[in-house]
């Protein structure tokens, strides 16, 4: 009798692979062909709305260019407040307001700027809260202008260099910003409109919280975070600059030195946030004036701002709010400061 191969009997006994399920493959098909749907889809979206963003520009533009002054109707208070309230009317989810709202804000500026690029002149550097304030406003389509100080945006807009400037005017913690109410004293300008902004401060440097010697920030942020710094870095010198992006800059480039400032600047300026909101006040909020050469157009629901000189004797101050009682005006805010000589 023939003897067996070893080799070819161990072959033959060795176990085959199990085919893989018929029923896991067509599951897997499925959600392939699933997926791939969605994909085609979205882009047939992204076709539509690119589409139809460009339809809307070249009407905006139209629509601009068939007004008795299109430069004024390059920035409208009314149409933008008009359309904010319709987006929040009509606005059925799931995409938040505020993200509908960004859109949007790209969306005309982007159009406006077809016609002409507005300049405007803002407290620098970049990412201060002014810049923040700014982008909110004008979108990143607008040629934004960083300028060293307050003054030096009421310059501007006075000089032609630019054709609106924004500056901060009221802070819910320290409540009047001097340096703008005086320069409106200074120069014929007028606000066109406002921002108002919440202000979160962060603690940042490029070394550790325990190694903090130096904080730097604007007057006004430093007096936000007054207790906060006084409680949790009180070995360290607090040392005022023209604004938090300044000061950005500076905890950037010195060893031991720290930072109060916005969430974008630690990202501009490679910054570590050591310490997020350190704000005493959470519902911290700036209102920012959008200054220009000329009124707006009354929208029917406005602010009024009104700047009064009057003579330092008993009852003129009393006498100038008699009128304003009989008017039967409803005052939101007052404030007394002096000229300076």
């Amino acid at each position: 009798m023939a003897k067996k191969d070893p080799k070819r009997a161990k072959s033959t006994s060795a176990k085959s692979p199990k085919p893989k399920s018929h029923a896991a493959s067509t599951s897997s098909h499925k959600e392939q062909a699933a997926s791939a749907a969605l994909e085609a889809e979205i882009q047939r979206l992204d076709k539509e709305i690119l589409k139809l963003a460009n339809r809307r520009a070249q009407l905006t533009v139209k629509h601009i260019e068939s007004q008795e002054n299109p430069h004024k109707s390059l920035f409208s208070p009314v149409v933008d407040e008009t359309l904010n309230e319709l987006l929040h009317a009509g606005n059925p989810g799931p995409l938040h307001e505020p993200s509908v709202r960004g859109m949007f804000r790209e969306l005309i500026t982007g159009a406006r700027n077809l016609v002409k690029t507005l300049r405007i002149a803002y407290l620098g550097p970049a990412y201060s809260f002014t810049h923040l304030a700014a982008l909110e406003r004008f979108g990143t389509s607008a040629s934004l202008m960083p300028v060293s100080s307050i003054a030096a945006v009421f310059e501007e807009v006075n000089r032609g260099h630019a054709d609106y400037g924004i500056a901060p005017i009221e802070n819910s913690t320290d409540g009047r910003i001097v340096d703008t109410l005086d320069m409106f004293t200074r120069l014929p300008l007028k606000i066109c409109g406002e921002v108002q902004l919440a202000i979160h401060h962060n603690l940042m440097a490029r070394c550790q919280r325990g190694e903090v010697t130096e904080i730097y920030s604007k007057p006004q942020a430093l007096s936000q975070c007054r207790e906060w710094l006084s409680r949790n870095m009180p070995q360290a010198r607090q040392i005022e600059v023209t604004s938090t992006s300044t000061a950005a800059q500076l905890a950037r480039d010195k060893f031991g030195a720290a930072a109060v400032a916005s969430r974008q600047a630690a990202v501009q300026y490679d910054l570590q946030i050591l310490a997020p909101n350190i704000e005493d006040n959470c519902n911290n909020v700036t209102r920012f004036a959008v200054i220009g050469d000329e009124a707006t157009k009354p929208s029917g629901d406005d602010k009024t701002a009104v700047l009064l000189q009057i003579p330092h004797k008993p009852g003129t101050l009393a006498d100038s709010l008699q009128l304003i009682r009989k008017t039967n005006i409803n005052l939101t805010w007052i404030e007394s400061f002096p000229l300076r000589g």
